[in-house]
């Protein structure tokens, strides 16, 4: 059996050479953009605690938007593969990194909080269950090294 492979290639590109480089620590910017092909670029940074630009995307936020995103995307297709009508998905996923002494770090924690509105009709337990099957298939959340965890608040669509 041959495994599929996909490939995604993004530019980096850093814009924040403030004339010196970095001959110091605050000479410097941490503004980069991240393009891929035709797309429109992402304007980012690193988060404000490390120097960074607090109107740019960040890294860590740039992953937990992954998470979610991913996460939505199969939840959407089970969800239509087995009959139930999402009407409304939103999502306010809260991710938690901890920093070391020696300014190392890692995420310890993804928290996703999907609010689904299903139309009048479905079945709520089944849209429910779907995001356990949907965090199963994530290619993201499967790539991770720490719990990402799902926290599903279920309404249905009046009429």
């Amino acid at each position: 059996m041959s495994d599929k492979q996909h490939r995604y290639r993004v530019r980096l590109d850093w814009t924040g050479n403030q004339g010196t480089g970095t001959s110091g620590y605050r000479a410097y910017s941490r503004d980069h953009s991240l393009s891929a092909g035709s797309k429109a670029p992402i304007a980012a940074s690193s988060d404000p605690a490390f120097r960074g630009d607090p109107a740019r995307w960040n890294p860590e936020e740039l992953l937990v938007g992954a998470l979610s995103s991913c996460h939505q995307l199969w939840y959407l297709h089970l969800c239509a593969t087995s009959g139930v009508t999402v009407t409304a998905y939103e999502d306010d996923a809260d991710g938690v990194m901890a920093e070391q002494p020696d300014g190392a770090g890692q995420f310890t924690a993804v928290t996703l909080r999907p609010r689904v509105t299903v139309a009048s009709g479905s079945d709520v337990e089944k849209a429910r269950a779907l995001h356990h099957e949907a965090a199963e298939k994530c290619f993201i959340a499967r790539s991770v090294n720490f719990p990402v965890a799902h926290e599903p608040v279920i309404l249905v669509a009046e009429g």
